[in-house]
């Protein structure tokens, strides 16, 4: 696990060869892990060797806290490894990371987009569970109304409408006054 901070707190990340397995936002992530460095870390255990982090994971870990410093950031090139993940989640992960920053989009958006229209709710649950906040923005899905709704991440829709301002999303350009 990488640790790092940023504007906004510290965030985590956990890879495996193939890519990211978690992106972990402030206070996500479990308490008792011990900041280290390495591949796929299990709870509570230290890998066998500590590794320095791969450049996909640096440079994932620099796109986020620049996310977060303000700075309109793309992380589509961020490797992901979807092991575990069903193929209807794999599927609204990868639409998903086709909003670009600055961009929104609905939950039946999505849902037509893999070719389920009519699963709003189910994208909804998809990107509920969304193991890589950020770097699989479900940031930018808003609902049918174009209303923050369904932000699980630390800070829920004031981080979601936080994130959309830096990204200048249009309806978004503006930072609330009670945010």
């Amino acid at each position: 696990m990488l640790r790092f901070e940023t504007a906004i707190g510290e965030c985590a990340l956990e890879w495996s060869d193939d890519g990211l397995t978690h992106a972990y936002l402030p206070r996500s992530f479990p308490l008792d892990e011990r900041p280290r460095t390495g591949g796929a870390a299990t709870s509570g255990s230290p890998p066998a060797t500590a590794v320095s982090p791969p450049a996909f994971v640096l440079a994932a870990a620099d796109g986020i806290a620049a996310l977060f410093a303000g700075e309109p950031r793309d992380l589509r090139e961020v490797p992901l490894d979807l092991t575990g993940v069903e193929a209807f989640a794999a599927a609204v992960y990868a639409a998903t990371r086709a909003v670009g920053p600055g961009e929104v989009c609905t939950y039946g958006d999505l849902a037509r987009a893999v070719g389920s229209p009519g699963a709003a709710q189910a994208v909804g649950r998809a990107l509920g569970s969304n193991p890589f906040p950020i770097v699989v923005p479900c940031h930018r899905v808003l609902s049918s109304t174009g209303a923050l709704h369904g932000f699980s991440a630390p800070g829920g829709i004031v981080t979601k409408r936080r994130m959309l301002e830096i990204e200048r999303a249009p309806g978004f350009t503006q930072q609330s006054l009670f945010a």
